[in-house]
């Protein structure tokens, strides 16, 4: 049995946690807020221009644009871009992407090479360590995260898509729902999918568009903007879906120490009562003794 003082350290310990683990979410409640608002500003932009871009590309030639092409898929290895956090504490948050990036790699891996890009320290570390063939890698964007670190990264991927080096390129990431649920998605970012009309459809490829410039200067421009749009709004979900797994861990963290402690406060008291009920016996033995 345990005593007093041990009961006691066990107590103060569990209380110092708690402490740690209240402001921890409440920072990450306050962080979350801010992270929320610049994914909810983002989102419509994001998710229009793929929707034009979408229908735009499968009304022209493939091969008006390099991101438009659709290379040799038996040959080129798959670039898969692994958005992960460069913090823990977040419950499941960084291994649930982890995990969905081994099984693309095990399903992929069948039919051909995949290659690793890698954002946030947790996926740069479990990757490395396990040798896989990384392309490139970035650590430490989160804290201030700006649209110059997604068109650095949408870059990269662009160039291994261009050069021929990869034949796609594939982001995993969580998306944000709500506090209490993160959705994890495995989207191609390259080449830039294509609508797959139904035959005799009004919104088919039949209509024609007239280009003003010509479709090879509008594309050279949109298109690798849209890029860096697609990463930046995933590095965005990914961020605020990590504020909300760190609060919701950090909540749970902090109740249950709070049931630890009461806990521990219950036993403490039975161990002085049953040490004080001894005390007593003894002494009643000692008088009876004489």
């Amino acid at each position: 049995m345990p005593s007093l003082i041990d009961l006691r350290r066990r107590i103060r310990a569990v209380k110092s946690t708690q402490q740690i683990t209240k402001a921890m979410k409440m920072i990450a409640a306050s962080r979350l807020k801010r992270a929320q608002d610049r994914v909810v500003a983002a989102r419509p932009f994001a998710q229009r221009m793929l929707g034009v871009l979408n229908s735009l590309v499968s009304r022209v030639d493939p091969d008006v644009h390099p991101l438009l092409k659709m290379p040799d898929q038996t040959g080129a290895p798959a670039l898969l871009i692994v958005i992960t956090a460069d913090r823990g504490l977040c419950g499941s948050f960084n291994s649930n992407v982890i995990k969905a990036a081994g099984q693309f790699i095990t399903s992929e891996g069948q039919g051909r090479e995949v290659v690793l890009g890698l954002i946030g320290r947790k996926g740069r570390d479990f990757f490395r360590r396990r040798g896989f063939d990384v392309r490139h890698e970035v650590v430490g964007i989160f804290q201030r995260l700006s649209f110059e670190h997604a068109v650095g990264v949408a870059n990269s991927a662009i160039e291994e898509f261009t050069s021929g080096r990869v034949g796609s390129v594939y982001l995993v990431y969580n998306e944000f729902k709500s506090v209490m649920t993160q959705k994890l998605v495995v989207e191609r970012l390259l080449p830039i999918p294509r609508l797959d009309f139904e035959a005799g459809s009004a919104a088919g490829p039949t209509l024609d568009y007239i280009f003003e410039p010509a479709p090879e200067l509008i594309f050279a421009e949109l298109l690798p903007r849209h890029v860096q749009v697609q990463v930046y709004r995933a590095l965005l979900e990914s961020n605020a879906a990590f504020f909300a797994a760190q609060m919701t861990a950090m909540d749970a963290a902090t109740r249950n120490s709070a049931e630890m402690i009461e806990n521990l406060t219950l036993y403490m008291n039975k161990v002085r009562q049953a040490a004080i009920t001894r005390e007593i016996i003894e002494v009643v033995s000692g008088a009876s003794a004489t």
